[in-house]
């Protein structure tokens, strides 16, 4: 006869974590409610940007990490979308260098002070159009120089030049509904993409086609994401069709993208 253990067996049962001090945290930041999937903060060794609410436009906070505590009302934000932001990525080159994408379609590219903001900022560097739904997904290429690839509630993942602001890849006829997440491999000769038809695929961007495909990753309606891992697994989250969270490790070279 066998009996069921009331204790759940785990190797961080006893493990408890220590709160951080109010001093060193970022406290009455208005975070953005607006209803997207997404981060709403991204984080370099110098800046911590968060997207913001914002009457008129969009915006997003840019704070030295030093600079904890209370963040008065009146700080001055980045704010030259016309919608509201619901992505940011900060370039992997360039530690004063972020993207955003917004509702108004366009995806910006800003220059951040050496000491960061001490008024509000209105003009990008560079404004990249070419999307025609909200843009809301930004990623830096891992390893090449202004290269940026953005991806709209158009089905549409264009790949830019961001110092000649021009499309070097458009890629619109791979994802057939609304993609959730992109993320590159460490050399950035591939992405992978999860999208709201449950699938997650491969790409190579260069050739503009469809390295791997693996239907059905999780079979929940609810959002998934997939990112890449440095040995060129993909690790994925979503939901099972009784709303269960999930978490599940592939990898492409073995018979068609299975469980790892």
């Amino acid at each position: 006869m066998s009996f069921r253990k009331v204790v759940r067996q785990s190797k961080f049962r006893h493990v408890f974590g220590q709160p951080v001090k109010n001093d060193q945290c970022y406290e009455d930041i208005r975070v953005s409610r607006v209803t997207w999937d997404s981060t709403f903060c991204a984080v370099n060794p110098k800046f911590l940007a968060v997207i913001v609410e914002a009457s008129g436009g969009g915006a997003f906070l840019v704070l030295p990490l030093s600079k904890t505590g209370r963040i008065d009302k009146a700080y001055p934000t980045v704010c030259g979308h016309t919608g509201p932001v619901l992505d940011i990525d900060w370039c992997p080159h360039n530690d004063e260098v972020i993207a955003s994408g917004s509702e108004d379609c366009t995806v910006m590219v800003w220059q951040i002070p050496e000491n960061g903001l001490t008024s509000p900022l209105t003009e990008p560097v560079v404004v990249l159009e070419g999307h025609t739904k909200r843009v809301g997904i930004i990623a830096w290429h891992p390893t090449a120089r202004n290269v940026l690839l953005s991806a709209g509630c158009d089905n549409v993942v264009l790949i830019w030049n961001v110092g000649t602001a021009e499309e070097l890849y458009r890629l619109d006829s791979l994802h057939p509904d609304l993609i959730y997440n992109v993320s590159w491999n460490h050399n950035g000769s591939l992405f992978c993409s999860a999208c709201k038809d449950k699938s997650v695929r491969i790409i190579d961007p260069r050739r503009g086609t469809l390295v791997a495909e693996r239907e059905k990753a999780h079979e929940g309606a609810r959002p998934m994401r997939a990112i890449f891992l440095a040995d060129g697994k993909v690790f994925t989250t979503g939901f099972s069709r009784m709303s269960e969270r999930q978490l599940a490790l592939w990898d492409p070279g073995v018979r068609r993208f299975c469980l790892a």
